[in-house]
């Protein structure tokens, strides 16, 4: 494999699905750390020589460059016990990873970034008005993986999938953004747990 060069923050957990999964799999990964609250992920040697549409992460493989954290986890992974064989379970397992973006990823983290890193009193009054709805759509999100994941060990198939770390990089962290209780979850909690317990797992702030 190529040279892998993560541009990243470190607080993301988009970002942080890259870093996880290269970590399970024992991939090295040089990392390039951008702060976003800075604007440097809209610069002009950004926007030219890294992502056009100017967010992060990007996977660099060589000389190539990969947006997109699930599709970089998915490069990372296939090929790996990460990506089931079997055709349902690896069809499923995008499934969730698509859900993740569209339904999880723009409630929960949203939430915890302009709480926990941009700070209420910075936001504008859209924003606010926002938070409201994103609160009550982040916990449906958490409620339907809490039924799901009752009676299985992972979300997919009889073992961790990258379906598993999508979603678990927001959802391990959503506190941080004040109004979700982890605790009202007790299959996510112990889901969370078996996560965190695969061999060679790192911490989103490692």
């Amino acid at each position: 494999m190529a040279e892998l060069i993560l541009h990243e923050y470190r607080a993301s957990g988009n970002c942080y699905k890259i870093r996880l999964t290269a970590a399970l799999l024992g991939l090295p990964l040089e990392r390039r750390e951008y702060d976003i609250l800075k604007g440097e992920t809209r610069t002009p040697g950004f926007l030219a020589g890294v992502n056009a549409n100017g967010r992060i992460p990007v996977l660099q493989i060589g000389e190539s460059l990969l947006p997109e954290s699930n599709a970089a986890c998915f490069y990372l992974a296939d090929g790996s016990p990460l990506v089931p064989a079997e055709r349902f379970d690896r069809a499923d397992m995008l499934r969730w990873m698509f859900w993740e973006q569209y339904n999880h990823e723009p409630n929960v983290a949203t939430i915890r970034f302009w709480l926990a890193f941009v700070g209420e009193a910075n936001l504008t009054d859209l924003q606010r008005a926002q938070i409201p709805a994103k609160q009550a759509a982040g916990e449906a999100a958490l409620k339907l993986m809490d039924e799901h994941i009752d009676g299985r060990d992972w979300f997919v198939g009889g073992s961790a999938t990258l379906a598993d770390i999508a979603l678990y990089a927001y959802t391990h962290v959503a506190e941080e953004g004040g109004g979700f209780r982890l605790a009202d979850y007790p299959n996510l909690e112990a889901w969370l747990g078996r996560v965190a317990a695969l061999p060679s797992y790192v911490a989103i702030d490692s």
